[in-house]
């Protein structure tokens, strides 16, 4: 069976012309496209070549009729994590890999950003093709089925975890977990716990993934 095609809101890139990089935002729990393309305009013009994407999950959300999930949630049990970002892996990675095929961009020149549960789908599948992608950020999220993932892994693109020490739907905690995981896994992570933030991105947030990003593409960083 064919993966769904995802669709959704795109910005840039700020320069016009054809995009030199891509960068694909993952929405969470509930939320659309439009939620997470509202980065784009913050940081386009620190990346003017960067090209966003931000798909819709693929199925309609049964706690919020307005919005899309990736997968049904079951108060953060850990099976139904494990098997949701398996089951909605297909959809994404149809979605980069035709992406980039638009833009005859590859996997060095694409980064994903997630936030919440599009955080555990962009780890799951960020850390499980064969290529590796130029780097992964995930907001306020978790990773889901851990233990699976020393047998799982094909690559080790760098990550950039952010987390409100606040957040009142996935704790800090999570992330923390997380970057040990991928530590033992052989992935080079950055932890920022952001003090007094409950489930959002602050701009303390905001500017580490803004450096984390050029960085991780090779452009240059802003002076401050």
């Amino acid at each position: 069976m064919t993966a769904k095609k995802l669709d959704g809101p795109s910005h840039g890139p700020q320069a016009g012309g054809k995009p030199c990089h891509l960068v694909i935002l993952l929405h969470g729990y509930g939320a659309d496209g439009n939620d997470l393309i509202g980065l784009a305009p913050v940081l386009a013009p620190l990346m003017p070549d960067v090209v966003f994407h931000s798909p819709n999950a693929p199925y309609p959300c049964e706690g919020n009729p307005m919005g899309f999930q990736w997968f049904g949630i079951s108060r953060l049990d850990p099976a139904v994590a494990a098997a949701g970002v398996r089951s909605a892996a297909p959809f994404v990675d149809r979605f980069l890999d035709e992406t980039m095929a638009q833009y005859g961009l590859d996997e060095s020149k694409t980064v994903l950003i997630g936030f919440s549960q599009g955080t555990m789908m962009a780890l799951h599948v960020g850390l499980r093709r064969a290529k590796p992608l130029a780097g992964i950020v995930g907001f306020s999220g978790m990773l889901a089925g851990p233990e699976t993932l020393e047998a799982e892994i094909r690559s080790k693109p760098p990550v950039l975890l952010v987390h409100g020490d606040s957040d009142e739907m996935l704790p800090a905690v999570l992330t923390q977990r997380a970057a040990q995981t991928l530590n033992e896994n052989g992935v080079q992570v950055g932890v920022h716990i952001a003090p007094g933030v409950g489930h959002g991105i602050d701009q303390t947030g905001l500017s580490h993934c803004a450096r984390f990003v050029l960085e991780a593409f090779k452009l240059q960083v802003p002076k401050p």
